[in-house]
């Protein structure tokens, strides 16, 4: 039997988290979903993540929590990032990091999946190489699954869609988040690979990427500081369901995802 993935986009703020609590059993049920993913860096104010945000997320039915550059921007979860067994980090940061760049999860059928969260370097921090560490963290995945999801939280669209054919025929899903802006690219690549650019983001529309356009706008016009807020109208969810064959670990389709949350 297959299995169905859904992967949400950027939750931002608690008007992602009010999206996400109105839609998610509804997508969950319609499409059959076995396990559900988030990124949920942004989703404790629209910088990081705290422990009781991440909980939240995880009691409205997340089993997997991603992340990316701003997971570290709440200091007090740290030690929470630490212990927390369904959370990610980017696995291509230095040795030493709190949290864990993978994880395997179960789905109540029993069936595993890996979860791997890399960040690009393009525009972004010089971290290790994201291709040189799935190529180490896939190794280790298969030893217990072929059914991996990659997360890669970059920003120029190069290089996601490089690590796409990178890693086709290796993983199940290659699916980008980060730039809060949803692509139109979903399909399956030549070797079974899944692959979106980017899943888009899960909040407030009426905004820049999440933020006030108002205060977005000022920053970009003055260059001054500016302290940025969560938007908090139009409500949509943004995300993809992966249908992925159990044996093979190959996708068998991809559909992206895109809600007005009522």
């Amino acid at each position: 039997m297959p299995v169905k993935i859904l992967f949400v986009g950027d939750i931002v703020g608690a008007p992602g988290r009010e999206a996400l609590s109105r839609e998610l059993h509804r997508l969950v049920d319609h499409h059959c979903v076995d396990l559900a993913i988030a990124n949920g860096e942004n989703a404790a104010g629209g910088f990081g993540l705290t422990e009781d945000t991440a909980r939240e997320l995880f009691a409205l039915g997340i089993d997997v929590l991603t992340s990316g550059n701003n997971i570290w921007d709440k200091k007090d979860a740290l030690p929470f990032i630490r212990r927390e067994e369904r959370l990610v980090r980017p696995a291509n940061y230095p040795p030493g990091t709190a949290g864990k760049g993978s994880v395997v999860a179960r789905t109540a059928g029993g069936v595993k999946v890996g979860i791997l969260n890399l960040e690009g370097r393009v525009f972004m921090s010089n971290l290790d190489c994201p291709f040189r560490v799935a190529d180490r963290e896939i190794e280790l995945l298969r030893e217990q699954t072929g059914v991996i999801i990659v997360d890669f939280h970059a920003e120029a669209t190069s290089e996601k869609m490089a690590l796409g054919w990178y890693l086709d025929g290796r993983v199940s899903a290659v699916l980008g988040t980060h730039t809060h802006v949803q692509t139109a690219d979903e399909r399956i690549l030549a070797a079974g690979t899944a692959y979106l650019t980017d899943a888009g983001m899960t909040g407030s529309f009426d905004s820049v990427i999440g933020i006030k356009k108002e205060l977005a706008i000022e920053k970009f016009v003055t260059l001054m500081p500016t302290r940025f807020e969560v938007a908090k109208k139009d409500l949509r969810l943004n995300g993809a369901v992966i249908e992925i064959d159990e044996t093979s670990g190959k996708a068998l389709g991809i559909e992206r995802i895109s809600l007005l949350c009522s």
